[in-house]
């Protein structure tokens, strides 16, 4: 299944959103416009569905603290997605959920909605009357409760699997020289090592040699990945680099440049499931070249797996593909009453543009520099 529709109300930078979503999209904006806080709405139905509704809550600071700062005297939060199998046709389920928190007393956080519809069948609508005689039922979305989606399960599924990726290679390289309680999802690939290791070994051998066959072609003088453990039974990643000696010389990821480890860490991500990917700039050391062949990458890895993906980027390099089409990005915009969310073939002069043979980027990116960007220049 895929999302293929997105509805946001109060959430974070945004007032509103209502956009239809592809297979795969293209997030573009200046820095704080909101990338981030709108791949967090997703991640927020991920965390219910994994550790509950008040724990996704405090993992965020609160609901004052989610509620978009132009709200004014609309409390509630609201989150509605579509899923299907394709972009654009009936779904064939619903989920939507309002979050509000009382405004005195013990100051609950409470569901002020939840509703699940089957196709055009709905099949649940809370509050309902037990919920009314017991306010404490609203602490809990069914969502998160095996016991309550049984109707529903393979919504809760999907939320449960949805993968965010935003790896530093410094915990990758060093995962115990930063300690506390990891973070739900591994997001920054604190543990990424244990979860190549922990899976199938037929499935990892065959992963990691097609990760192989791609990286010989980005970094020429690498060649044999594979994985191994060391005596102490620590998983690690070795390749050889070729140099002067004949037979090489045998690296482990700490010695691997940042390029190469979010590059390997991002390909393990698209061939690891058919899941929802959220990627958080995936351009992000790496060479512009690499880059540009990302939207590529990830289409004819969808051509197998159908897996949805959906990318918040910087890049102009990412953008110039001339495959992505307008309707697989969406345009934020910071407005005085948050930040608006367009589609950006919807927006008439980039649509002009693009079918007068402009990239996306030259179309779009544009649009999102900051105005006076030239204040930044300054004395020395």
């Amino acid at each position: 299944m895929i999302v293929s529709y997105l509805h946001l109300k109060n959430w974070k930078n945004f007032r509103v959103v209502d956009v239809p979503l592809r297979n795969r999209v293209f997030l573009a904006g200046p820095n704080a416009c909101g990338k981030s806080n709108l791949l967090d709405a997703l991640r927020f139905l991920r965390d219910i569905a994994k550790r509950g509704l008040q724990q996704a809550i405090e993992d965020r600071g609160g609901v004052s603290k989610i509620r978009c700062l132009s709200a004014r005297r609309e409390p509630n939060l609201e989150i509605e997605v579509h899923l299907g199998n394709n972009a654009g046709g009936t779904p064939a389920w619903k989920y939507a959920i309002a979050v509000k928190q009382q405004p005195r007393g013990s100051r609950l956080q409470l569901l002020a909605y939840e509703r699940v519809w089957q196709g055009n069948k709905q099949i649940l609508n809370r509050p309902d009357e037990s919920d009314k005689k017991d306010i404490l039922r609203l602490t809990q979305t069914h969502l998160e409760q095996i016991s309550a989606n049984e109707n529903f399960r393979s919504v809760a599924k999907f939320f449960d699997s949805v993968l965010y990726l935003h790896l530093v290679p410094q915990l990758v390289r060093n995962p115990k020289a930063f300690t506390g309680p990891g973070i739900v999802g591994d997001p920054f690939g604190r543990n990424f090592l244990e979860r190549v290791a922990l899976t199938q070994k037929k499935t990892r051998s065959s992963r990691l040699r097609k990760i192989e066959n791609a990286l010989v072609k980005a970094v020429p003088q690498l060649k044999n990945l594979t994985d191994m453990k060391d005596k102490a039974g620590i998983p690690h990643l070795e390749a050889v680099y070729e140099h002067w000696r004949p037979q090489g010389a045998k690296q482990r990821e700490d010695q691997f440049s940042d390029g190469t480890l979010r590059l390997i860490a991002l390909l393990w991500s698209l061939l690891e499931s058919e899941d929802l990917l959220l990627l958080e700039e995936p351009e992000l050391s790496l060479n512009a070249a690499i880059v540009k062949m990302l939207p590529s990458i990830i289409h004819r890895m969808q051509s197998k797996q159908k897996r949805q993906v959906i990318i918040s980027t910087h890049s102009f390099e990412l953008l110039t593909d001339k495959g992505i089409g307008g309707e697989e990005v969406l345009l934020l915009t910071p407005t005085s009453e948050g930040t608006d969310v367009k589609v950006a073939a919807s927006i008439k002069e980039v649509r002009d543009l693009l079918e007068n043979g402009f990239t996306v980027a030259e179309a779009v990116l544009p649009r999102t520099e900051p105005k006076n960007i030239q204040g930044l220049l300054f004395d020395v």
